[in-house]
């Protein structure tokens, strides 16, 4: 493959990350991005010269790699989701051949860029920095919501928006994670779980933040993003993305300070994929139907 990809491949690459993490025996939550770079012998460095846009630089020079990655964010998170980015273009299948043909490339890390390579690097790096088997297991241990996602933020060492979308990805209860600048959405995130509400509007990219909600109102005092307050209420879903049915919500939101962005995650307790629910269901249906009357025809 010399082209791009119409597509990003995220299933094929977030496999492949996985099977990096099978070669390197690694079974843990927490990874190192820059040890697993070191043991393939490929040379880390900061770079705190780096371009507005550039989060890191992948290069090859005869048979020797090399990455750089932006210290201009002082995020530790984004800076190992920088590396782990760079480690994604160095191990899809394609990527060096399309990449490195002038020995050099740079990148726009963090679900930025609407670029299909950037876009599988980005899910190569979540997917190798929040190993789906251990977050799994690390989401049983909080309520569902922003709480959750801080704490597997802070036991990953990623960056918050990077957890939630991961978080949206693997968790079974019903959540969205939205990303917008002022009144402008940047991206949402759905689990499969509050996909199961029928007729959802999905939010696209550069449409408005849907007037008459929590993150509207917050938005609209850009010092709250900037001081990096927070803000919860009930809402309803449906103000959000339409649908079929009226569904609660629980709408939780966090100022991004420096990034003057804004994370709202929405959570609705109706809606889920978790096995123990549905089976509490049928077990409810029983009961129900073990105590409803038989008459004689």
């Amino acid at each position: 493959m010399t082209g791009r990809p119409r597509l990003a491949r995220r299933s094929m690459v977030e496999a492949a990350a996985s099977a990096l993490l099978h070669q390197m025996k690694i079974e843990t939550l927490h990874v190192d991005p820059e040890a697993i770079a070191t043991d393939k012998g490929i040379t880390v460095m900061a770079k705190p010269d780096t371009a507005e846009g550039v989060s890191g630089m992948l290069l090859k020079a005869g048979d020797e790699f090399g990455i750089l990655y932006a210290t201009r964010i002082p995020s530790r998170g984004f800076q190992r989701f920088s590396i782990a980015h760079e480690l994604g273009h160095y191990c899809i299948e394609g990527h060096p051949e399309a990449l490195l043909i002038g020995g050099v490339h740079c990148s726009q890390a963090g679900f930025a860029s609407a670029d299909p390579f950037e876009q599988e690097a980005d899910y190569f790096a979540a997917a190798l920095l929040m190993p789906e088997r251990p977050f799994k297991k690390a989401i049983d241990n909080y309520a569902a919501g922003l709480a959750g996602i801080e704490a597997l933020a802070k036991a990953c060492e990623t960056s918050l928006t990077s957890t939630a979308i991961r978080y949206a990805s693997l968790t079974p209860d019903g959540v969205a994670v939205v990303l917008s600048s002022g009144q402008s959405i940047d991206w949402c995130f759905m689990s499969d779980g509050l996909k199961q509400a029928k007729g959802l509007t999905w939010l696209r990219k550069g449409t408005p933040v849907p007037g008459g909600t929590l993150t509207e109102r917050f938005n609209a005092r850009p010092a709250n993003v900037r001081t990096g307050q927070r803000d919860s209420a009930d809402g309803l879903l449906n103000d959000w993305m339409d649908g079929e049915r009226r569904y609660a919500i629980t709408e939780e939101i966090v100022g991004l300070g420096q990034y003057a962005k804004t994370l709202t995650v929405l959570t609705c307790k109706a809606l889920t994929n978790r096995v123990e629910d549905a089976e509490d269901e049928d077990d409810d249906e029983a009961m129900i139907e073990s105590w409803t009357p038989r008459f004689r025809r």
